[in-house]
């Protein structure tokens, strides 16, 4: 299995170090560069590669426009927004353009790769502090201010997944969009106590990431 991804960056510098860092990996193949929105689409349809990892601000044609026409197309090249920019507009724009992923330029080696893999396979990759503003920005559009759970409170829903009142607390605080590291400070934890309950939490929730989490929280009347 080759993974064939198109680079769309108006550096030049930027996609010779991604395809650099990319071609180090025996099942993956870098099989075009475009240096504009339109130049992507246009080697698209010529290579028809499994991934697009774009760049927003380009020119002529900006990468969330190009995304937003690619999946008008029937084409079965997903998408991945590659950027500097961890602003809620952009993001927001991304995912309403049908962007599969979005990562931000100073994502490591290991992060890259986890989200082109996690986007082949079908699924949608945001990193943790953009998971956070997709979060934040579900909970504005819920009406009025939610009800969350009191830790002593016996839910016959939140039972049948056996979540225990530290779980509960910690939901609490994730759906209200904060930070591990914030979490910590508030209930005076260390950051991997904060971690291992979250990881125990998404396991528990049969979740993948906190879009899933926000979800699952409200079918099982959580938040």
């Amino acid at each position: 299995m080759t993974i064939r991804i198109l680079l769309a960056d108006d550096h030049a510098i930027v996609r010779d170090g991604i395809k650099y860092l990319l071609e180090e990996e025996e099942n993956i193949e870098v099989v075009g560069e475009a240096s504009n929105g339109l130049e992507a689409l246009e080697l698209v349809e010529k290579t028809q590669p499994d991934l697009l990892i774009i760049d927003v601000r380009m020119p002529e044609m900006n990468g969330i426009e190009a995304v937003k026409i690619l999946n008008q197309k029937p084409t079965n090249t997903k998408a991945i927004v590659l950027s500097m920019h961890d602003s809620e507009e952009y993001i927001l724009k991304a995912i309403e353009a049908k962007a599969m992923g979005y990562l931000l330029k100073d994502a490591d080696k290991s992060e890259v790769l986890k989200a082109i893999h996690t986007v082949y396979n079908g699924e949608k990759y945001f990193s943790g502090d953009i998971s956070n503003v997709i979060v934040n920005n579900l909970l504005k559009k819920s009406v009025g201010s939610r009800t969350l759970i009191s830790a002593s409170e016996e839910i016959s829903d939140h039972n049948k997944l056996n979540l225990t009142k530290k779980e509960i607390e910690i939901l609490n605080l994730i759906l209200l969009g904060k930070t591990n590291k914030e979490i910590s400070i508030e209930l005076n934890k260390s950051k991997r106590t904060i971690e291992t309950h979250r990881f125990n939490l998404m396991k528990k929730m049969n979740v993948k990431n906190l879009i899933e989490l926000s979800s699952k929280a409200a079918q099982y009347n959580l938040n």
